[in-house]
């Protein structure tokens, strides 16, 4: 989780001209204190990073490393993890060096679909995931189908694929294809796709059509909460989004924030028990009292 996490803030600070401890604490749902050693982290694996203190400070890439837009090759985005992982034993010089030239451009790169490996840099694994990125990256390259069994909320299912890109999104990886079960482009899940195969057939590459090519499109909108919370957790906040994450009101600490895990978020709110009341968004209510009648039930059948 700490490897998707030091990525998603490198390619935030990458979009932005400059982001407060604050702000990425609250965006990747941890405290500032782990912000600053993610920073540290970074700064050993070679990325320039620089803080700015006083009224209008901030963390920022270094002056010449700002980004626009781009695609970051699977060699590049190699070179970054190896630097991650390594902290202190960066990738070859060469390679680095080239990977920050890519960074230093500023009119814009035109993304080339037949490249395997994306990262959107509108957002932010676990180990068995290398294997299954490199499986299909692989397919990819040469144009091959793959087959899997896939979990998700209707059960489960088999599918079978053309694969043209492996995208990093937020807190996780997905391969878009276009599934010949659905005749359709679909995006995948790779937590949930198991028991993958690279097939023996090939496949001609199709155009992806222009519409479908805002991968942006299939992930869900931040969801900002608002949510009233009982004082006695005021420590649970603070630990977790500083002193200046909630409005002392007579009925409670409010809070509002943007999440963009609504499987997160409920687990999280379900973790303060009965010392939180959800004033937006309804769904996010309605979710709360679902789990929480699921429960009941539960527990009322012992």
């Amino acid at each position: 989780m700490k490897l998707d996490r030091l990525l998603g803030i490198l390619v935030s600070l990458l979009r932005n001209e400059r982001m407060t401890a604050p702000e990425l604490a609250e965006k990747f749902e941890v405290n500032r204190r782990t912000i600053g050693r993610d920073i540290d982290a970074l700064c050993q694996a070679g990325i320039p990073i620089v803080t700015y203190q006083g009224a209008g400070g901030g963390i920022s890439i270094a002056e010449g490393f700002k980004l626009d837009k781009t695609v970051l090759t699977s060699e590049e985005l190699l070179d970054i993890i190896s630097a991650l992982k390594g902290i202190g034993s960066v990738s070859k010089k060469a390679n680095t060096e080239r990977m920050l030239e890519k960074l230093k451009f500023g009119s814009g790169a035109v993304m080339s679909m037949r490249e395997p490996v994306i990262i959107n840099l509108a957002s932010h694994h676990k180990g068995q995931l290398t294997g299954k990125i490199e499986a299909v990256k692989r397919a990819v390259i040469e144009s091959r189908l793959i087959e899997f069994d896939y979990f998700y909320e209707k059960g489960e299912s088999h599918r079978r694929i053309e694969p043209y890109v492996v995208i990093f999104q937020w807190t996780s990886w997905y391969v878009f294809g276009f599934c010949l079960e659905r005749r359709d482009w679909r995006m995948f899940k790779l937590q949930r796709l198991w028991n993958l195969k690279i097939c023996g057939d090939y496949y001609i590459p199709r155009e992806i059509p222009p519409e479908r090519q805002d991968f942006s499109a299939n992930f869900p909108d931040n969801i900002k909460l608002t949510a009233l919370f009982d004082p006695s957790e005021k420590y649970k906040l603070i630990e977790t989004y500083g002193l200046d994450c909630y409005k002392e009101t007579d009925e409670g600490l409010l809070m509002e924030i943007n999440f963009t895990n609504r499987g997160f978020l409920i687990s999280w709110l379900l973790g303060f028990g009965g010392k939180v009341r959800v004033l937006e968004p309804d769904y996010i209510a309605e979710d709360l009292k679902t789990a929480a009648e699921n429960i009941l039930s539960l527990y009322s059948q012992t």
